[in-house]
C-alpha cells in the first residue's frame, strides 16, 4: 500500500515494485523483485488499483479514497495520484495525514512532498478538548470502552497542561515554514471556556488561529469559519522547506526527526540498528528519507508519555528497508509493525444471507 500511495505513474509503480528487496545473496548483496523477474507480473496485478476511487460526501463534494498506509508504521497518507488528479479539478484540495503532526504530517512533508514535488499551502491540525485533557494527565482511555467521566467534565487546569501537546504539534508544522490553522472538533459537552483556552494557546504557539469544526452535526455550515480561515492562510506567503536534505547520513536524519519533531535529547541505537545502517549505506539506501515506526499515542516512542515529554532519549532497536516505497523505517522502542485490530474484527459480522444479500457492513 505504501508503494501504491507513493507511485506517480504506472511506470513508476513498475519500478518501485522492482526495487522491493526480498533477500540477500551469500555475499550480502540485495536480491530484488526485479532480479526474480517478478516485477512485471506484480505491476499487471496492480495496474487497475492505481486509479483512485471517486466517492462523495453527503453534500455531494467529490472525494478520492485511495490507499491508507498506517502513519505509525508507514507514511500515513493517501495517494499522490489522487492529489494530482484532485488539484486539476478543484481550487482547494484537502488531503489527510494520519495520526498526529509527529507522525502523518511529518511524513507527508518529508516523504510525500519530497517524492511528488507538491507543496502544501497550509497545515490544519485537528484537536479535541477531551484528547488534550487526557494529555493533561486525566482519564485512562481504553479501546472499545466508554470514555471516563472526567474527560467529559470541564477541567481547565488539565486542559491547559494538555495544550502543551497541541503547542508542540503547531511548532512542528511551523518547522516546515507553512502557515498553521487549528481545527477544534467540537463535542456537545465541550464548554465555551475550554474552546477559548485552546484558541488562546493556539495563537500563542504561532497558529493563524483555532476555529470550531461542527461538520459532524451541521454539515458544511459547521465548518464555514474554519474553511474561510484556511483559505486566508493559503493566500499567505509560503516558506516551505524539508526538514533534512537527501545527502545527510541515516543517523543524522533519524536524529533530526527525534530532536526537532519529538523533542528528544538524542538517540540510542541497538546492535541490529547499527548493523543495518552499515549495510544500507553500503547498498546506497542512505539517501532515502526516514519513516519512523512508532506509537501514535505520544510524541515520543513510549505511549505512556503524554503531553510534551522532555528529558528522554529515543531507542532505535532496528531499521528495515522499504526500498519499493522509497524509505527506511527505524523501529522505535518495542513497537510492533502489525496493525492494531479490535478484539472482534468487523469482518466477523459480514456475511451473505439466504437471499444473497450482504449483511453486517453497517
Amino acid at each position: 500500500m505504501a508503494i501504491l500511495a507513493l507511485a506517480t505513474s504506472l511506470q513508476d509503480l513498475r519500478q518501485r515494485l522492482g526495487r522491493i528487496i526480498v533477500a540477500e545473496t551469500y555475499d550480502g548483496e540485495p536480491v530484488t523483485a526485479e532480479d526474480l523477474k517478478a516485477a512485471g507480473a506484480m505491476c499487471v496485478l496492480m495496474k487497475d488499483a492505481l486509479m483512485p476511487n471517486l466517492m462523495q460526501t453527503l453534500e455531494n463534494t467529490p472525494v478520492f479514497v485511495h490507499a491508507g498506509p498506517f502513519a505509525n508504521i508507514a507514511h500515513g497518507n493517501s495517494s499522490i495520484i489522487a492529489d494530482q488528479i484532485a488539484l486539476k479539478l478543484a481550487d482547494y484540495v484537502v488531503t489527510e495525514s494520519g495520526f498526529g503532526a509527529d507522525c502523518g504530517m511529518e511524513k507527508f512533508l518529508n516523504i510525500k512532498c519530497r517524492v511528488s514535488g507538491l507543496v502544501p499551502n497550509c497545515v490544519v491540525i485537528v484537536a479535541t478538548v477531551r484528547a488534550l485533557k487526557m494529555h493533561g494527565g486525566i482519564g485512562t482511555v481504553r479501546p472499545g470502552k466508554a470514555l471516563p467521566q472526567e474527560l467529559l467534565e470541564e477541567n481547565l487546569p488539565a486542559l491547559e497542561k494538555g495544550c502543551e501537546n497541541l503547542v508542540k504539534h503547531v511548532e512542528n508544522a511551523r518547522l516546515f515554514g507553512v502557515p498553521v490553522v487549528v481545527a477544534v472538533n467540537r463535542f456537545t459537552e465541550d464548554t465555551e471556556a475550554e474552546i477559548k483556552l485552546i484558541q488562546e494557546k493556539s495563537l500563542e504557539a504561532g497558529a493563524e488561529g483555532a476555529y470550531l469544526s461542527e461538520v459532524w452535526g451541521k454539515g458544511g455550515k459547521g465548518g464555514t469559519e474554519l474553511a474561510e480561515a484556511v483559505v486566508a492562510a493559503c493566500e499567505k506567503k509560503n516558506h516551505f522547506k524539508l526538514l533534512y536534505p537527501d545527502e545527510l547520513s541515516i543517523k543524522e536524519k533519524i536524529e533530526k526527526i527525534a530532536t526537532a519533531v519529538y523533542g528528544a535529547d538524542g538517540v540510542d541505537y541497538g546492535r541490529p540498528a547499527e548493523q543495518k545502517i552499515e549495510t544500507f549505506t553500503k547498498w546506497g539506501l542512505d539517501r532515502l528519507p526516514i519513516c519512523m515506526a512508532k506509537t501514535h499515542l505520544s510524541l515520543s516512542h513510549d505511549s505512556n508519555l503524554k503531553g510534551r515529554p522532555r528529558g528522554y532519549r529515543i531507542p532505535v532497536r532496528d531499521i528495515r528497508p522499504s526500498a519499493g516505497a522509497g524509505f527506511l523505517f527505524p523501529l522505535l522502542g518495542t513497537f510492533s509493525t502489525m496493525p492494531g485490530l479490535p478484539s472482534t474484527p468487523a469482518a466477523v459480522k459480514v456475511d451473505i444471507d439466504k437471499e444473497g444479500r450482504v449483511v453486517g457492513l453497517f
